[in-house]
């Protein structure tokens, strides 16, 4: 059976549009994002602070020039585990018209493979707690629930 590959590469200013609308289209993305045109201006000023941080990737997913998918890995260097690096891998998203082709698995073997090849020993996310599917997903991945995690909200934003 042919598998069908995607090509990845970092995301350019002209697909700011598309991601916003990914980050956007499902429930708990639809309450917090806005996806408006035009952009609201934060999205600019952070797409440009990520660009321009040489520890952060914001990784677009393609396939036959369509944009299927999304996510933001930051590499972070930590005193602890004898001072090795991790990534988090955050803003994941694949478009709802290619969920369930397996794309999910390939984007998060490119990124894992970006981790190592960057010196990584953990790589880490976080799953709102009312996304079960993602966080079946994640399991199914190999990603173990080993801490508890804790948020504070800055801002009415968040």
């Amino acid at each position: 059976m042919y598998k069908l590959e995607l090509k990845y590469r970092s995301a350019e200013f002209d697909d700011l549009e598309s991601l916003v609308a990914l980050l956007s289209n499902d429930p708990l993305g639809s309450k917090r994002e806005d996806a408006s045109v035009p952009l609201n201006s934060a999205y600019v000023e952070a797409f440009e602070a990520i660009v321009q941080d040489s520890n952060n990737e914001l990784l677009v997913a393609e396939l036959e020039n369509a944009l299927v998918g999304m996510l933001q890995i930051t590499f972070i260097p930590y005193l602890t585990h004898i001072g090795s690096w991790r990534c988090l891998i955050e803003g994941v998203r694949i478009h709802s018209d290619y969920r369930g082709q397996g794309f999910g698995e390939q984007m998060f073997a490119h990124a894992i493979e970006l981790a190592k090849s960057k010196g990584c020993t953990i790589a880490q996310l976080t799953s709102d707690k009312q996304r079960p599917d993602a966080i079946r997903f994640y399991e199914k991945l190999g990603f173990k629930a080993t801490h508890e995690g804790f948020k504070l909200a800055l801002s009415a934003v968040c």
